[in-house]
């Protein structure tokens, strides 16, 4: 093989990995529409995948390519059940789906799949969010289907064991299968549930890349980058869901300030001290927007679009001394309402000691010592120590810095602790 011809080779399959990572969850969507089932739709995906490696070098990358991953996946799926001697019915009906489904020419499959693959996204999503299945398992297998991450990817970014992950994500299809969970978008009060369920686990997944809970780096960007695209499908597949809006805005605007929060060292640098030149404006243009169009859907105000608005504070704050605190312990105070909660008193207790000092912060937080739930909570040690420092009461905040810095499992958040509990020793 000729150089050029090596060189040509390794830009198709460059292309193809770039066209897999954007067409696997519709692709995988689809075929679950047609088959019934995720897992043989994930196989018949990945045996189209392999067609498309093998076709492509040489006839080039067509231009639908998500059509034509589909339309293979399809002729992967009637020769399963014909090799396995499926029911003559079956095969039969597949062969007229096959036929009613998927025109000759590439023009007329593009408008074709472009009907349904919305709705084929929409209930992938709805189907690995399914509260059938516990909080982690949602997390893993969206994940896996939605955000096309591998196993071994979602295993690094929480820090589990590759075999672990694989197994949460085989139990959790094993358990919509044997549940019959139908592969549809559900209506009325059913639909408002689940919503809540899609929406609180790419939450989940974005918190977690914003600040890891554990390991050597301080934040997953891969993530949260991960939420926000899956976040962007959202909006386009129900744009009527002001919560969607909210979150998609939340998490750019808080996404936003990421190349100012670690040093060069890759140490955490506090929302005050950071240089705020490094903030990507697009991304706070296109979260302000969000926000906005998140209130004019109206209803009630949710979580999500209350925390961009708490976020969105701290964006249009060109210096840190012109943020609006008051503001934002008056959002505090609603969101407290809205979903009652220790962490977010002491989030306002923050915001308080910010407007008004910290001696008027300090019974607030002091107060939450009281609640069992924060007992282990690390952040809650470093804020009453950050607020003791404040009051000159560096023998106790040296203790409460320490306390901190026991409880949390992340390194750079540890090493930013002990630093500051040395600080006051």
């Amino acid at each position: 093989m000729s150089q050029a011809s090596t060189q040509a080779r390794r830009e198709t399959d460059r292309a193809i990995a770039t066209v897999w990572r954007v067409e696997q969850a519709r692709v995988i969507a689809g075929l679950t529409r047609m088959v019934r089932d995720i897992s043989l739709a994930e196989e018949l995906a990945q045996e189209a995948l392999m067609a498309a490696l093998r076709a492509w070098p040489e006839t080039g990358v067509p231009r639908n390519p998500g059509a034509w991953l589909t339309q293979a996946g399809k002729r992967k799926a009637i020769d399963y059940f014909r090799h396995r001697k499926m029911a003559a019915g079956k095969l039969e009906a597949l062969g007229r789906d096959m036929e009613d489904d998927v025109p000759d020419t590439e023009a007329a499959l593009h408008e074709h799949l472009d009907d349904d693959v919305g709705d084929d996204l929409l209930r992938l999503i709805f189907t690995s969010c399914h509260p059938i299945l516990p909080p982690e398992s949602r997390v893993a297998l969206t994940l896996r289907l939605i955000g096309g991450l591998t196993t071994e990817e979602i295993a690094r970014a929480f820090l589990a064991n590759d075999t672990a992950i694989g197994q949460r994500i085989v139990r959790a299809k094993r358990t919509i299968a044997e549940a019959g969970v139908p592969f549809e978008v559900p209506r009325g009060v059913e639909r408002e549930e689940r919503v809540a369920s899609v929406l609180g686990v790419l939450y989940l997944i974005f918190n977690e890349g914003y600040s890891a809970t554990a390991g050597a780096d301080w934040m997953r960007p891969q993530l949260c980058e991960e939420a926000m695209r899956m976040g962007r499908i959202l909006v386009t597949l129900i744009p009527e869901e002001p919560e969607a809006h909210g979150l998609l805005a939340l998490m750019e605007l808080q996404h936003s300030r990421a190349k100012a929060r670690t040093n060069a060292k890759g140490e955490p640098v506090l929302l005050p001290d950071q240089n705020r030149a490094l903030w990507d404006q697009l991304m706070i243009r296109r979260g302000l927007d969000g926000l906005n169009k998140a209130q004019q859907l109206g209803g009630a105000i949710g979580p999500y679009t209350l925390q961009a608005a708490i976020a969105a504070c701290h964006s249009r704050a060109r210096k840190a001394e012109d943020t609006d605190w008051k503001q934002i312990a008056t959002l505090y105070g609603l969101l407290n309402q809205v979903t009652p909660s220790p962490v977010i008193e002491l989030n306002r207790a923050v915001a308080v000691s910010m407007a008004e000092g910290p001696a008027a912060a300090l019974p607030l937080v002091d107060a939450l010592k009281e609640a069992s739930s924060l007992e282990n909570y690390h952040l809650l040690y470093g804020v009453r120590g950050d607020l003791l420092r404040k009051l000159g009461r560096h023998g106790e905040a040296n203790l409460e810095f320490k306390r901190a810095a026991e409880l949390t499992r992340n390194a750079r958040e540890k090493a930013f602790l002990e630093g500051r509990a040395e600080e006051m020793s």
